[in-house]
C-alpha cells in the first residue's frame, strides 16, 4: 500500500517556503532605495492641494447657496422699478463685486448695481430656460479684466400693475405659461475669485482654469500682476490642468509632481481638482484645479540596504539547507528505514524458507531518539521470532533527547534569524527618519483644518444673522416658515429656536436644544455652552433687529430684542477636522479638552498623551493674540496605534465671531505611516522576520503533529511488545511510515501468539513420563 503523507512532505515544504522568504527578503530590501524626495513628501503636497481644493470647493458652494437663498427669501418690491427690485435682493454691503438683473427670454440687463458683471460668452437663454434645476456657476473673463465667479439665481417677482416702466417694456410679453401676475427673473452676481488658502513657509497656492491660465494666487510674492495673471501659463499649471481633465475619466482627482527648482533644489507640486467626482455640486462646470508647491531640498543619499538584503538572505538560504539536511538524516531516512525493516520482518514471519533466510538479517538500529527505540525493539521481536533469546524485561526509559527535542532546536536556528528581524534589525528612529518638511507639512495640514473650522464656523454666523434680518418683524407663521427652511439648508444645525425679549424659548425647530442661552445675549457671535456633560453644545448667536414700525415705541428701559440661535451639531465638528492622510485629529476648546474628534473620544476628555498636551500649550499665547501653530515628532499615545506620531497643533484664527473661543485642532499621524525608506525597510523587514517564523512554525508543527506525536506512541508499543506484551492489538491510523509501522508491528505481534501457541501445543503432546519401579503390572 502506498504511503500517503508522512515525513516527507513537512520537511519539502520547510525547505521550499524558506527559500522563498530568503528570496523576498532579497527582493524586497534591495530595492528600497533613498529618493532626493521621499514619497511622503509628494503625497503630503497632493493632499495640500485637496484641502485647499476642498476649502475653495466649500465657499463656491456656500456662495452660490446664499445667493439662491436670499432671492428666494427676500421680499421683492412689487410695483417698484428693476433697480428697486435689485436692490431688495442685493444689499448695498453684499460681497459681491457687481450684481444685475436680467430677462431670462432674452438676456437683456434690467438693473445692474456695482461693477459691470461680464457676460461675455455666457448664454443666458440656455441657461435659464424653464425646467432646469439651480444654474451652476461660471467663469467669465471680459478682456484684460480679472476673470470673475458668476452666481446665478432664479427669481420670481409680482407682476406690476397699471402703466409698465421703461424697464418693464424692454422686457417684452409674458410667457405662455407664465403666471400672468408674476414674472421670472435671473439674478447674476458677480465676485473676485478667491485665492486658495495654503500654509506653510515658501509654499505658493493657484487657481487655474481649464486651460492651464492662473485665475487667482494666494502667496502676494508669487503671485502675477493683476493684468497678467489670467494670461499666464506656467508648465506645471497646464500639466495640472490637463491632468485634471483626465481625472474626469480616470477618477483620480488630485495628484502631485515633481521637478527641478532654483539653486538645486526641487520642486514639489501639488494640484486637485475643484469639481467633485460625480459632479453634483456648484463647482463641477468650472473646470478650475487647485495647484500648490514649494521648493525643498533633495535629501542626502541614503544608505544603500542591498548588502544587507542579500547577506540575509544568504543567511536564511543556509539555515533552510542546514535545518532540512538535519531533519532529512536525523528522522526522514532513518523513518524510512525503519519502515522497509518492519515490513520485512513481517514478511519474514510467514514461516517459508526465504522467509527464515530474511528473518536472520538483523534490523538496522539507529542511536537516536524515537527512532533508534523502535529499531531495537524490532530487532528484539527478531530475535524472538528467530528463538535466540525470550522477551526483554522491561526496563526504565532515561529522558534523553528525541525527534521532539530536535524539532525544537530547529524552531530555535529559525527563530534566531527571524526574532532579529522582527524586533531589532533596521529599526528607524522617528526623530532622524522623518524629515523636517514632512514636519512642516504636518503643521500646514492642520493649519488648514483650523482655517476650515474657523471658516465654517463664520459661515454659520453669517447665514444666522441674514436670518436674524428676515425674521424681523416678521408673523410668528413666517418666522416658523424661515426657521424651517434654514434648517434644511443647513443639516450642520441640530437646532435652531428664537429666545424672546425675557430669555424664554419662543419657536423652535430640530432637535431639543441641549442647552439653552440663558440669559439671552446681546449682540452675535458664537459660544461655548458647557463645559462638561456627554455632548459638547455649541451655538451661534444673532440678534433680532427690532421692525422699524418697533423701533420708535421702544422704551430705553425694555430687555434686549429677540435673539436667534443655531446650535451646531458635533457631528459636523467631527467632518470638518477629519481629513484623509492627516492621521487622528482632535478639535480641543480652550482648556484642552475634546469637543470633536475624528476618531472616537468622550466630550471634554483630555488629549490621549501628555505629549500632546503639551504640544497644544506651545500653541498658547498672551490674552487677545493669535498664538502660532507648533509641531513634533512625539509619542502620541495609544489613540494613534502608538509609537513615535509627527503631530502638529493649530489655533484658531483670531478674527471673526470665533475669535474668543480659544479652540485649538490638533493632529497626529503614525510616523511608521509615511512613505519614508526607513520605514519601508523597516516594515519590509519585519515582514520577513514574521514570515520565517510563521513558515517555521507552521511546517515544524505539521511535521510534529504528523510525524512526532505519532512516532511517540509507536514507540511504546513497539517496546511494549518486545517486553512480552502480545495481547494488546495494534491499530494503524494513518497511511504513512508510523501507520505502516506499526501495521507490521501487529502482524509481528501475531506471529508471536502464533509461535507461543505452538509452543504450547508441542508441551501438550509431549507423552508423560513411565514409572520408575519398572515392575510388571
Amino acid at each position: 500500500m502506498p504511503l500517503l503523507g508522512g515525513v516527507r512532505p513537512p520537511i519539502a515544504a520547510l525547505l521550499c517556503v524558506l527559500l522563498v522568504v530568503a528570496a523576498f527578503t532579497a527582493l524586497a530590501l534591495g530595492t528600497v532605495h533613498e529618493q532626493d524626495v521621499p514619497q511622503a513628501v509628494r503625497d503630503a503636497e497632493r493632499q495640500i492641494a485637496e484641502d485647499a481644493a476642498d476649502s475653495v470647493g466649500t465657499s463656491v458652494n456656500a456662495r452660490a447657496a446664499a445667493v439662491r437663498r436670499a432671492a428666494a427669501s427676500a421680499t421683492p418690491a412689487g410695483s417698484g422699478a428693476p433697480a428697486a427690485i435689485l436692490r431688495s435682493f442685493v444689499p448695498t454691503e453684499h460681497p459681491g463685486q457687481g450684481a444685475a438683473l436680467l430677462d431670462p427670454r432674452t438676456g437683456r440687463s434690467l438693473a445692474a448695481s456695482g461693477e459691470k458683471v461680464p457676460l461675455t460668452g455666457v448664454d443666458v437663454t440656455s441657461l435659464a430656460r424653464p425646467g432646469t434645476a439651480n444654474i451652476a456657476p461660471r467663469l467669465a473673463s471680459s478682456g484684460s479684466a480679472e476673470p470673475r465667479l458668476l452666481l446665478f439665481a432664479r427669481v420670481t417677482v409680482p407682476a406690476p400693475s397699471g402703466k409698465k416702466d421703461e424697464n418693464h417694456d424692454q422686457a417684452g410679453d409674458l410667457a405662455d405659461d407664465q403666471d400672468p401676475d408674476e414674472r421670472e427673473l435671473l439674478l447674476v452676481v458677480s465676485e473676485k475669485v478667491a485665492a486658495p488658502a495654503v500654509f506653510g513657509g515658501g509654499r505658493t497656492g493657484q487657481l487655474v482654469d481649464r486651460n492651464g491660465r492662473v485665475v487667482a494666487a494666494a502667496n502676494a510674492a508669487a503671485a502675477l500682476t493683476p493684468k497678467a495673471e489670467h494670461q499666464a501659463v506656467p508648465a506645471d499649471a497646464a500639466t495640472a490642468a490637463n491632468a485634471a481633465k483626465a481625472a474626469l475619466t480616470t477618477g483620480d482627482a488630485a495628484g502631485s509632481m515633481l521637478g527641478d527648482g532654483p539653486d538645486g533644489l526641487r520642486r514639489v507640486t501639488g494640484w486637485a481638482s475643484l469639481a467633485a467626482m460625480d459632479g453634483t455640486d456648484d463647482t463641477s462646470d468650472l473646470g478650475l484645479t487647485i495647484l500648490t508647491g514649494r521648493d525643498v531640498a533633495p535629501a542626502r543619499e541614503g544608505a544603500d540596504h542591498t548588502w544587507f538584503a542579500v547577506m540575509a538572505a544568504g543567511a536564511l538560504v543556509v539555515i533552510a539547507v542546514l535545518v532540512t539536511a538535519v531533519l532529512w538524516g536525523t528522522m526522514q531516512r532513518p523513518l524510512l528505514r525503519l519502515h522497509l525493516s518492519a515490513a520485512r520482518l513481517a514478511r519474514s514471519a510467514s514461516g517459508t524458507a526465504t522467509a527464515r533466510e530474511q528473518l536472520a538479517r538483523p534490523v538496522p538500529v539507529v542511536a537516536f531518539g524515537e527512532i533508534g527505540r523502535v529499531g531495537r525493539a524490532l530487532e528484539s521481536i527478531r530475535r524472538q521470532l528467530s528463538g535466540e533469546t525470550g522477551p526483554e524485561p522491561a526496563r526504565p526509559v532515561r529522558r534523553r533527547p528525541g525527534v521532539r527535542a530536535l524539532v525544537l532546536v530547529c524552531v530555535l536556528v529559525i527563530a534566531a534569524w527571524g526574532v532579529p528581524l522582527l524586533f531589532l534589525l533596521n529599526r528607524a528612529p522617528a526623530e532622524k527618519a522623518v524629515p523636517a518638511v514632512a514636519v512642516a507639512d504636518q503643521e500646514a495640514r492642520t493649519e488648514a483644518a483650523a482655517e476650515r473650522v474657523r471658516r465654517s464656523l463664520d459661515r454659520s454666523y453669517t447665514d444666522l444673522k441674514a436670518v436674524a434680518s428676515a425674521l424681523s418683524g416678521a408673523s410668528r407663521e413666517r418666522a416658523s416658515e424661515i426657521l424651517r427652511r434654514d434648517r434644511a439648508d443647513h443639516p450642520t444645525y441640530r437646532s435652531l429656536y428664537v429666545l424672546d425679549r425675557t430669555g424664554a424659548l419662543a419657536l423652535q425647530v430640530g432637535k431639543e436644544p441641549l442647552r439653552t442661552l440663558d440669559p439671552a445675549p446681546a449682540g452675535g457671535g458664537i459660544r461655548q455652552v458647557n463645559t462638561s456633560g456627554k455632548i459638547p453644545a455649541i451655538a451661534a448667536y444673532a440678534q433680532v433687529p427690532t421692525a422699524k414700525k418697533d423701533a420708535k415705541a421702544k422704551d430705553p428701559k425694555d430687555p434686549a430684542p429677540a435673539v436667534v440661535v443655531a446650535e451646531i451639531g458635533v457631528d459636523a465638528l467631527d467632518e470638518l477636522v477629519a481629513r484623509p492622510g492627516l492621521g487622528s485629529v482632535w478639535l480641543t476648546d480652550a482648556h484642552h479638552r475634546v469637543l470633536a474628534a475624528s476618531v472616537g473620544f468622550q466630550a471634554f476628555q483630555a488629549l490621549p498623551s501628555r505629549s500632546l498636551t503639551r504640544l497644544v500649550t506651545r500653541t498658547d499665547a498672551a490674552p487677545g493674540s493669535a498664538g502660532s501653530p507648533a509641531s513634533a515628532v512625539l509619542h502620541a499615545g495609544t489613540a494613534t496605534g502608538g509609537g513615535q506620531s509627527v503631530a502638529a497643533a493649530a489655533p484658531l484664527a483670531q478674527t471673526g465671531p470665533a475669535a474668543g473661543l480659544g479652540w485649538r485642532v490638533v493632529s497626529a499621524e503614525p510616523a511608521a505611516a509615511l512613505k519614508l525608506a526607513a520605514f519601508q525597510v523597516q516594515a519590509r523587514t519585519m515582514l520577513a522576520g514574521l514570515l520565517a517564523l510563521s513558515a517555521g512554525v507552521a511546517c515544524l508543527g505539521w511535521l510534529h503533529i504528523v510525524v512526532v506525536r505519532p512516532l511517540r506512541a509507536l514507540t511504546g508499543c513497539a517496546e511494549r511488545l518486545a517486553g512480552g506484551d502480545h495481547r494488546t492489538v495494534l491499530y494503524p491510523v494513518h497511511h504513512d511510515e508510523c501507520g505502516s509501522v506499526t501495521r507490521s508491528l501487529e502482524l509481528l505481534r501475531q506471529a508471536l501468539v502464533e509461535r507461543d501457541r505452538g509452543a504450547m501445543a508441542d508441551v501438550a503432546r509431549v507423552p508423560a513420563p513411565s514409572s520408575p519401579s519398572g515392575s510388571a503390572p
